[in-house]
């Protein structure tokens, strides 16, 4: 029988979940995903580390690629799809690629994880200027240590992040962020800490990375996309408490602006045109609080 693995182990303080009571069992569950934010706060600096090297090579128009197997793909999908609405980057930009494919992240798809050549396949059109960030629970799966594997071959920057002290996934790897959150509650269930562990990693890394490329501004999301009703209420917020204007004078400004709030704020705090306040904002490589103070 081969050794069992870190995340596959029974849980030192586990109870016999089909006895205890409901109430028991989901405080047991959630007091036990503490360790999922230890563990991403323990690997800070790496992650940091992440952000800004991804953050350079996307502002010279790289891209990144998340890669991952069941739990870890959808994950990565789900942040990858967050983006270009919150930060108003090209879908192209970042994307993320799961063992089984886009049938994959609705239902699961048998020996998908171990199909290596698949994962290969997946990253063969990076090069030097992209990113390609693995996932794995287990820091195992074959399709997510080939993607990784292959994603370096073309000269990408490779990181892997995993659960574990130790993995394949780490051998392939440039740059290792270990994310060791221990047993599950549910002994194997690595949907539970070990997913959440990824998920708060992969929100703080890409926010990072967003921020460094001047998709941020104080603490606010000024390249929202303003695509519903909710959205534009926010843009208009936004234009308002920026330029200090009425709300009726940040409808205006957005208008002109055609929805965009970087826009609409350098117009009215530079005395621009459209045109003018694009072309600022251009030259500041983005950064609305460049543009606004040059």
């Amino acid at each position: 029988m081969s050794e069992i693995g870190e995340t596959e182990r029974e849980h030192p303080h586990g109870l016999a979940l089909d006895r205890i009571g409901s109430r028991a069992l989901i405080e047991l569950i959630a007091t036990d995903q503490h360790a999922a934010v230890d563990a991403v706060v323990a690997a800070a600096a790496t992650l940091a580390r992440v952000a800004d090297a991804i953050a350079e090579r996307l502002e010279r128009g790289g891209r990144l690629r998340y890669v991952g197997a069941g739990s870890s793909g959808r994950i990565a999908a789900l942040d990858a799809a967050e983006l270009p609405p919150t930060f108003g980057v090209a879908p192209a930009l970042v994307q993320a690629v799961m063992a089984g494919g886009a049938r994959a992240f609705a239902e699961a798809v048998e020996g998908a994880e171990d199909d290596a050549a698949a994962g290969a396949r997946a990253v063969d059109d990076l090069g030097p200027a992209d990113a390609a960030v693995a996932l794995s629970a287990s820091g195992g799966a074959a399709f997510a240590v080939a993607a990784l594997a292959r994603a370096r071959e073309r000269g990408a920057l490779t990181v892997a992040i995993a659960n574990v002290a130790d993995a394949p996934l780490y051998a392939v790897a440039e740059i290792v962020v270990r994310l060791p959150t221990g047993p599950e509650v549910l002994a194997g269930s690595t949907r539970l800490k070990a997913g959440t562990a990824q998920k708060i990693a992969l929100n703080a890394l890409s926010t990072a990375i967003m921020a460094r490329c001047g998709k941020v501004y104080d603490r606010l999301m000024v390249d929202v996309v303003a695509s519903n009703r909710k959205l534009r209420a926010r843009a208009l917020r936004l234009v308002c408490r920026l330029t200090g204007t009425s709300e009726p004078e940040a409808t205006e400004l957005l208008a002109r602006a055609q929805g965009s709030v970087k826009v609409a704020v350098v117009m009215q705090r530079c005395t621009l045109d459209a045109a003018g306040a694009r072309a600022r904002l251009a030259a500041c490589g983005g950064r609305l609080r460049a543009a606004i103070d040059a």
